[in-house]
């Protein structure tokens, strides 16, 4: 059977970029292959999670029999239109950002900096379409994976139905992901708007872009149209951005926003949209005070809605939520123990790398912990996150806020930037690394850092948390000079520092004497 797809619904421009990326995650000629008896696994839905559970599943080389179900593009949301696309842009943006301050490191440039918008996005599908060989329908299918193209739903509660094959399972796995939420904004369907599915579709810069939401997704796209050009106003409904984040850092990020010359509308109510023709007028509240704006194009990047329609969940009794997603266990299983989940469409955490954690679990869970013996559990993930502004914001563990509210007392050491050799050199010192320990311990439980590469940075002190390595082994690792990692050396050595007492100075000092 061939499977149709309606290209230009799903991505555009239709050139040679694009025709590869398709060429590999929705190929047009496409067959689905006879069924099997019986599969071993099925998983529907092939972005990240669903990846890596098929892949994971039948690359162990075991005879295991699986199949994989996508009714639209694999690779899914970070391979289409989330991380690569967006990280693209951002390197763009940021090369635009460094260029234009480039005077303050003693480089001239002749004339002004000018952005080729459409280079960028024709840069942006060059990398997609490169990188799409690694979440190809052709991969899965030399791994052993029988890929279905099309539409799957639960048939029985051992069995889903793909167009017109039926697929037997012994266990079953959910990962269809999530999609960007729509607001319920009055004439804003009909003014037209732009969600992370779309927004890469773009050939032309907009002069004038509104952009709703301001978490991690809203600040990073405002940041990058901004700095390729574009006059850029940001909503969000709360007082300031970044509101789930650490004070101190989301603080940083509205700064720079502003020196950027990003429009804020915070504490902010949109009320109407509509269309005229000098553009999208956005009427809003602020403060109680009713006011509006004319912009050429709105993006909505304000939550992410689970994907459980047309599943049939109800036939095989898995519970779900229409706002929260499939509901899960700690081991990732659904309702109905044969059925599993992982990924946006049952976590929280909706990151490319939690997806790729969680899909590791169900791959354990699902074929080798017979009886319920040896399984996983979601809970002991000690998760990071990154949001990619400039400055990045990278985080892992708790809050001081969340300690609190678990009644754990807590210190924090913060090394501000500025103290910073390699940041002072590379003149990057607006950030710090704040690390949250248990008072009268050097147990780590949580971080914030501030910094270009912050998501760089934290993955140190996410080993360390998941190894269970405190601030004083921390303190006797060695850091190559100079570097900007060199600020978590810092910090474990400020905590050994708050050891010396009176008492244990009294000794170092007797022991000097004899020494």
């Amino acid at each position: 059977m061939t499977v149709p797809l309606q290209t230009e619904s799903l991505i555009s421009p239709w050139d040679d970029y694009n025709q590869t990326l398709i060429s590999q995650v929705h190929p047009l000629d496409w067959v689905n292959p006879a069924p099997a008896e019986r599969y071993d696994l099925v998983v529907i839905g092939a972005g990240t999670a669903g990846l890596v559970v098929a892949a994971g599943a039948a690359g162990l080389g075991l005879g295991l029999k699986v199949a994989l179900i996508e009714k639209h593009l694999m690779g899914g949301d970070c391979l289409n239109v989330g991380c690569v696309p967006s990280k693209c842009m951002i390197r763009s943006s940021r090369m635009v950002a460094e260029l234009r301050e480039c005077d303050r490191f003693g480089v001239k440039l002749n004339g002004a900096v000018e952005v080729d918008f459409p280079a960028v996005m024709a840069r942006m599908r060059q990398i997609r379409a490169e990188i799409s060989p690694n979440d190809s329908a052709q991969r899965l299918q030399k791994l052993g994976v029988d890929v279905f193209l099309g539409q799957g739903h639960f048939h029985s509660s051992h069995t889903i139905q793909v167009d017109d094959a039926i697929l037997k399972f012994k266990k079953a796995v959910i990962a269809t992901g999530a999609r960007a939420s729509q607001p319920t904004i009055p004439g804003l369907a009909e003014a037209g708007f732009l969600t992370n599915e779309t927004v890469f579709n773009l050939t032309d810069r907009p002069a004038r872009l509104a952009i709703i939401g301001g978490g991690p997704i809203g600040c990073e796209l405002a940041q990058t149209f901004q700095r390729l050009g574009s006059e850029v106003v940001l909503f969000h409904k709360n007082g300031h951005l970044l509101d789930r984040e650490d004070e101190d850092a989301a603080e940083i990020i509205q700064q720079v926003f502003v020196q950027e010359g990003i429009q804020l509308q915070l504490n902010s109510q949109l009320e109407r949209v509509e269309k005229t023709e000098s553009g999208k007028v956005l009427h809003f509240t602020r403060n109680g005070q009713p006011d509006h704006i004319t912009v050429d194009e709105i993006l909505i990047g304000a939550g992410r809605s689970p994907n459980v329609e047309g599943l049939n969940l109800e036939q095989v009794g898995v519970n779900y939520d229409p706002h929260k997603g499939v509901m899960v266990n700690d081991y990732l299983q659904t309702t109905n123990p044969n059925i599993y989940a992982a990924g946006d469409i049952c976590m929280d955490w909706k990151f490319t790398h939690a997806a790729d954690a969680a899909a590791r679990i169900v791959v354990k869970n699902t074929l080798f912990s017979p009886f319920g013996i040896g399984r996983s559990r979601l809970s002991n993930l000690i998760m990071p996150w990154c949001t990619y502004t400039s400055p990045e914001i990278a985080h892992v563990g708790l809050y001081e806020q969340e300690a609190k509210a678990h009644g754990i007392a807590v210190d924090t050491i913060t090394i501000p930037l500025d103290t910073v050799d390699r940041a002072i050199a590379d003149g990057e010192t607006a950030g710090f690394i704040k690390i949250l320990h248990k008072r009268g311990s050097d147990k780590i439980l949580g971080a914030t850092i501030v910094a270009t590469h912050a998501g760089d940075l934290i993955s140190e002190i996410t080993l360390a948390i998941t190894a269970k390595i405190g601030l004083s082994k921390l303190s006797t690792v060695i850091h190559p000079y100079p570097t900007q990692a060199e600020a978590i050396k810092k910090a474990a050595d400020a905590y050994r520092r708050k050891l010396l007492t009176p008492k244990s100075k009294r000794l170092l000092g007797l022991l000097a004497r004899f020494g």
